[in-house]
């Protein structure tokens, strides 16, 4: 009897293959909407193994302490503003109080929720335009994205540029830097594979008989090659 694919493993959901997320330094998000203008220090600047920039710890006026990703140019103890006009490195606002042509990163999708775009090593978006109660930000996808202007953005570029330049040069490497996050590595062909563990794999020859299309119907196990093909074999004329 075989084994169960990889692709099966992973779906049950078992620690193995799961983000180890207890052992993160913690979420990272803007801080409680505030109507007044408020101001915090910076405290701490820690490395995170769950994030690919280097993320700053702040104190706020009010006693909320948060952490949030670091942009360039910060250090210990600087003083940060939240939800003011002042358009400075580090400062969090509303995008409709950021001008024309700033660059920015973490940006909320929806009004409060913490940030969800660009908050990766070297990344920044610039905003393009204010329209109405709108505001179009250019992502570092060079696409265009229409945000409501009561989302939040800090303002700067986030640290850590040049990550991806150095070379892994041993697999190993590579290897403990997946481990972090339990991503799947080696991916490995199911070709390449022992009979026992995929429907394409064996020793016997490098030639692979089985038929390789899946129906759409069929239980994940077997949806492995070309899933529900239109149609197989040649066109009739």
């Amino acid at each position: 009897m075989g084994k169960r694919i990889i692709a099966q493993r992973r779906g049950k959901g078992s620690t193995t293959y799961r983000c180890p997320s207890f052992r993160f330094k913690g979420g990272v998000k803007h801080p409680s909407i505030s109507q007044e203008a408020i101001k915090g220090k910076i405290i701490d600047l820690i490395h995170s193994q769950s994030h690919s920039a280097p993320l700053a710890k702040i104190v706020y006026d009010n006693g909320e302490t948060v952490l949030m990703v670091a942009p360039e140019n910060i250090k210990l103890n600087q003083i940060i503003e939240h939800t003011s006009k002042n358009a400075d490195v580090g400062n969090t606002l509303h995008l409709k109080d950021i001008p024309e042509g700033t660059l920015i990163f973490n940006i909320e999708g929806i009004p409060g929720d913490g940030g969800k775009f660009v908050r990766s090593s070297g990344t920044f978006a610039r905003v393009m335009a204010h329209t109405g109660n709108k505001t179009t930000v250019l992502l570092p996808s060079k696409k265009q994205k229409i945000f409501h202007n009561n989302c939040r953005a800090c303002v700067g570029v986030v640290a850590g540029a040049g990550r991806p330049e150095k070379p892994f040069l041993k697999a190993g490497t590579k290897f403990h830097k997946m481990k972090v996050k339990n991503r799947l590595y080696p991916k490995v062909s199911g070709g390449s594979m022992n009979a026992v563990d995929h429907p394409f794999g064996n020793k016997r020859s490098s030639r692979k008989a089985k038929a390789r299309v899946a129906s759409s119907n069929a239980p994940p196990g077997r949806k492995v090659g070309m899933v529900a093909a239109r149609r197989t074999g040649r066109k009739k004329r």
